[in-house]
C-alpha cells in the first residue's frame, strides 16, 4: 500500500465500501425486491437507500470534522443512527 500512501484506516474503509457493495448485488439477485415509496415520497430500492446512506454519512463527517474536529468516532455513531433511519423511512 506505499505506492498509494494510503493508511490502514483508509484502505479498511474501501474495503468496507466494497463489501456493502458486494453484499448488496447478492442480496438483489437473491431476494428482488419492488421500489417503494418513503417519505421523501420517491421510489427506492435498497440499492438506492445504501447511496442515499454513504452520501449522507459523508456530509454528516465533514460537518463533525468542521464543526467538532476531533472524537471522530461519535460522528460513526451518528451515522448509524441516520442509515438506520434512511432504511426505515425513506
Amino acid at each position: 500500500m506505499d505506492w498509494m500512501a494510503w493508511t490502514w484506516p483508509t484502505a479498511i474503509f474501501f474495503m468496507v465500501i466494497a463489501a456493502l457493495l458486494i453484499t448488496f448485488t447478492l442480496l438483489a439477485i437473491r431476494f428482488p425486491e419492488t421500489p417503494r415509496t418513503g417519505i421523501l415520497r420517491i421510489e427506492t430500492t435498497r440499492g438506492d437507500r445504501l447511496f442515499i446512506t454513504l452520501l449522507g454519512s459523508a456530509f454528516i463527517n465533514l460537518a463533525w470534522l468542521g464543526l467538532v474536529g476531533a472524537h471522530q468516532p461519535y460522528a460513526l455513531i451518528v451515522c448509524l443512527v441516520y442509515a438506520v433511519a434512511v432504511f426505515r423511512w425513506v
